[in-house]
């Protein structure tokens, strides 16, 4: 899932190196931490936030296949 996210966001943003994503692994979730360029922040997230939860629509569609809880933040 690591690589999904990473693989959306730098199809979105003009810099994809600035594009790091880090997975926390807990007791009951997975949190995965998206970090992009402050001026590529705007693509990520969209207008009204729709592109962020567009991902993370995604993302919880592929943990649930996975019998997994994962939870997607934006920094």
């Amino acid at each position: 899932m690591k690589e999904l996210v990473e693989f959306i966001a730098k199809s979105l943003v003009d810099d994809p190196n600035q594009v790091i994503v880090n997975e926390i692994i807990g007791e009951q979730s997975i949190i995965l931490e998206l970090k992009v360029a402050p001026e590529d922040m705007g693509r990520i997230i969209g207008k009204q936030g729709r592109i962020a939860k567009a991902i993370r629509t995604v993302i919880k569609a592929t943990a649930v296949k996975q019998n997994k809880r994962v939870i997607v933040e934006i920094i």
